[in-house]
């Protein structure tokens, strides 16, 4: 990772368990390889890292009914990858402060070229993932940022501002799959626990997704 980061101007980390995981796993891969990204970047004198998060570090905070989640909400992770990424950005912020590093740790909804049902208030398209990570290269002194990752969805629920301030201007909106989305299937009922905690449909023991996949079973509804 020394040699990786040698004569580079910033590090972008998307590395690691991409869904949930044995406890061992993520803190060997997420934990400990975010760990070494940092200080290999340190060490080849690296001045930025932008470390993807996880709207899954905050995902038993409860969404507002009338108000978004703020940038800086406070982590309540869903998982152990939930946690996983929670010590990823308490990494970032250590070798911030101890360092002097830029980071910026992005928390990414969901990325896909399509929302799916429940899925509609944090989806992230890739052409504003990309948008939004050139922000986060670009933007001058940021010093550590923490921030959501998401399009400019007309359900959004979780708050644009400090992605704003970086210079990110998303363009894409899950609305445009409204009509096909919910015409086939209905609408989510606002109660339902994937639109009331930030961690969607991986939220409790009774709904929960991120077990049913680490055991290798998926949602039945998605």
């Amino acid at each position: 990772m020394e040699r990786a980061c040698r004569d580079v101007d910033a590090v972008i980390h998307l590395a690691g368990n991409s869904r949930e995981a044995s406890w061992q796993e993520i803190m060997e891969v997420n934990i400990g390889g975010t760990y070494t990204v940092f200080e290999a970047a340190r060490r080849s004198n690296v001045p930025r890292i932008v470390f993807a998060s996880s709207a899954h570090a905050a995902g038993y905070a409860p969404v507002p009914r009338d108000a978004e989640v703020p940038d800086f909400q406070y982590p309540r992770p869903d998982s152990n990858y939930g946690v996983g990424k929670v010590a990823g950005e308490a990494i970032g912020s250590l070798y911030a402060d101890r360092y002097g590093m830029d980071v910026i740790c992005v928390r990414i909804g969901v990325c896909f070229s399509r929302p799916w049902r429940r899925t509609f208030p944090r989806w992230l398209s890739p052409d504003d993932c990309g948008r939004l990570f050139e922000a986060c290269l670009t933007v001058p002194s940021p010093g550590f940022r923490l921030a959501w990752g998401v399009s400019g969805n007309t359900r959004g629920q979780l708050s644009l501002v400090e992605a704003r301030r970086l210079g990110y201007e998303p363009r894409d909106d899950a609305e445009v799959f409204a009509d096909e989305m919910f015409g086939e299937h209905g609408v989510v009922d606002a109660d339902d626990p994937a639109l009331r905690y930030v961690g969607g449909d991986w939220y409790g023991p009774d709904f929960d997704t991120a077990r049913r996949e680490y055991e290798g079973g998926r949602s039945d509804d998605i």
